[in-house]
C-alpha cells in the first residue's frame, strides 16, 4: 500500500516532467533544423557535385585516417592522407564562379522526317577575366553533343554547329546546354544548366492527294460547287421561267426590261450553284494491338496527315483525333504538330471514335485509320458514332493484303500496303 500511495503521489510530477521534456526536445529539434537549413542549402551544391566514387574516397580516407591514428598504423594513415589530398585537389578543379551567356538556336524547329535540322550553340564570356577551358554538354533526344570550350577572353564568344538527327518522326528535346567542371578521376562533377529545353518537331512524310470532294451540308460559308440548283446561296445566272419554278426567285426588274424591249418576253428566274460545307474528321487508331509492326503505325500516321492536309488546302474544316490529342479544326501546322507528338499505346477506336464524333458533330467525311488485326465489326461500331448522312471510310494498313476498295453497307473499306498507294486508292474510294 505504501508503494502504491507513493506512486500515486509522484505520478503527476513525473508526468508533467515527461511532457515538459518532450515539448522541450521538440522545440530544440525545430531550432536545430532552423539553424541547419542555411548550412544544408550552402552545402547542397557541393554534395550534389560528388559522385559515388567521390563519396567512397572521402569516407574511406577519413575512416582510414581515424583507424590509423588510433592504432598507430603509419601506412594506413599515410594512405588516408594521400586520399584526402587527392580529394582536395579534385575539389579545387570544380570551384569557381563562371559568368556566361549561352544561346541555343535550332533552325528550323519543324522539319519533315529525313530533312536536315541544324543547331547552333553560342557561348559568350561576360566576365572581365579570361575563362579557362571548360566542357559543355547539349542533350539531343536520347543522346548528347559534347564539346570543349576553349580559352575565352572577356566579352569574346565561341560558336559550335550541331546536326540534329531527324530520321524518325517525333519530338526531339534539345537542351538544356550545361557547363561541366570536374576532375580526371571522376570524384566530383559540377554541372550548371544555362538554357531551357527547345523542342524540334519532326513531322511525318505526306503525299499529295486529289481533292476530297464537296461536302453535304449547305452553308453560308460553304464551298461553291458546279452543281446547278434552283435555290441556294450562290447566285449563278438568269434563265427563262419554266413551269414549276418558284415565283419567289423571279427577277422582276430584269423581267420588266425584257418585256419592254422584246414583245412577248417571258419572266426571268435566278439560277444558283450549290454551296456545301465539308468537315473531314480523321481518327487514327493508336492501339498497339492494331499494329504488328511499328512501321505500320508510321504509315497510318502519314496517311492521316495526308488526308487532313488535303482538306485544309481545299479550305475545308479538318479535325484530327490521335491518341490523347484532339485538333478540332485548325491550320496545317497544328495538324502536323499533333502527328509529330502521336505515340502508340494512347487509345483505341472504342474511345477515339466517340471523341471524334463529339469534337466534330457536323462531320461530312469520316476517315478511320487502323491496322490489319482490327476486326471489321470494330470498324463498323467506330463508324456508327458519326452522323448517318456522313461519308464513312475505314483505312486499313495491311502489307500482306492486296490494295483495294470494297463497300459494306454504309462503310467503305480501303486496304493500304504503303503510303505511295494512298492517292490512287483514295481517288477510287471518293469517286464511288
Amino acid at each position: 500500500m505504501t508503494g502504491d500511495l507513493l506512486a500515486a503521489r509522484l505520478r503527476p510530477y513525473f508526468g508533467h516532467t515527461a511532457a515538459w521534456s518532450a515539448a522541450r526536445a521538440a522545440a530544440l529539434g525545430a531550432r536545430g533544423r532552423e539553424l541547419a537549413n542555411p548550412v544544408r542549402s550552402r552545402l547542397a551544391p557541393a554534395t550534389r557535385a560528388m559522385s559515388p566514387l567521390g563519396w567512397s574516397v572521402l569516407a574511406g580516407s577519413i575512416g582510414g585516417w581515424l583507424v590509423g591514428w588510433r592504432s598507430g598504423w603509419i601506412e594506413l594513415t599515410l594512405a588516408a592522407m594521400v586520399g584526402l589530398l587527392l580529394f582536395v585537389l579534385c575539389a579545387l578543379l570544380t570551384i569557381g564562379r563562371t559568368r556566361l551567356r549561352v544561346e541555343v538556336r535550332v533552325d528550323p524547329n519543324r522539319v519533315v522526317t529525313g530533312d536536315t535540322a541544324a543547331g547552333q550553340v553560342t557561348v559568350t564570356n561576360v566576365a572581365a577575366h579570361r575563362l579557362l577551358p571548360i566542357a559543355f554538354e547539349l542533350p539531343i533526344g536520347a543522346g548528347a553533343a559534347r564539346f570543349s570550350l576553349p580559352r575565352l577572353a572577356g566579352g569574346r564568344s565561341h560558336q559550335e554547329l550541331l546536326v540534329i538527327p531527324t530520321q524518325r518522326r517525333g519530338v526531339i528535346p534539345v537542351g538544356p546546354a550545361s557547363s561541366v567542371r570536374g576532375d580526371p578521376f571522376g570524384l566530383l562533377r559540377r554541372t550548371i544548366a544555362w538554357t531551357e529545353v527547345t523542342e524540334v518537331l519532326v513531322h511525318p512524310v505526306t503525299v499529295p492527294l486529289e481533292p476530297l470532294g464537296s461536302g453535304i451540308l449547305r452553308d453560308l460559308e460553304g464551298q461553291t460547287t458546279n452543281d446547278i440548283s434552283t435555290s441556294d446561296l450562290a447566285f449563278h445566272t438568269l434563265r427563262d421561267y419554266a413551269p414549276g419554278d418558284d415565283r419567289r426567285y423571279i427577277h422582276w426588274r430584269s423581267s420588266a426590261k425584257v418585256a419592254a424591249s422584246v414583245p412577248g418576253g417571258t419572266f426571268l428566274v435566278r439560277q444558283f450553284l450549290d454551296t456545301r460545307r465539308s468537315h473531314v474528321t480523321v481518327v487514327i487508331d493508336t492501339d498497339p494491338a492494331a499494329y504488328p509492326d511499328p512501321e505500320h503505325f508510321e504509315v497510318a500516321v502519314s496517311a492521316g496527315g495526308s488526308i487532313a492536309l488535303r482538306s485544309v488546302r481545299d479550305e475545308q474544316d479538318a479535325s484530327l483525333i490521335v491518341g490523347t490529342q484532339v485538333v478540332p479544326t485548325g491550320a496545317g501546322w497544328l495538324i502536323l504538330d499533333a502527328l509529330a507528338r502521336a505515340e502508340i499505346g494512347t487509345g483505341s477506336l472504342a474511345t477515339l471514335a466517340p471523341r471524334g464524333a463529339r469534337a466534330a458533330p457536323d462531320t461530312s467525311l469520316a476517315v478511320i485509320i487502323t491496322g490489319a488485326p482490327v476486326p471489321f465489326a470494330d470498324l463498323q461500331r467506330a463508324a456508327a458514332h458519326f452522323p448517318t448522312e456522313a461519308r464513312r471510310l475505314a483505312l486499313r494498313v495491311d502489307p500482306d493484303q492486296p490494295v483495294g476498295v470494297r463497300s459494306a453497307g454504309s462503310l467503305t473499306l480501303l486496304t493500304l500496303q504503303r503510303l505511295a498507294d494512298l492517292p490512287a486508292l483514295l481517288a477510287a474510294a471518293v469517286g464511288q
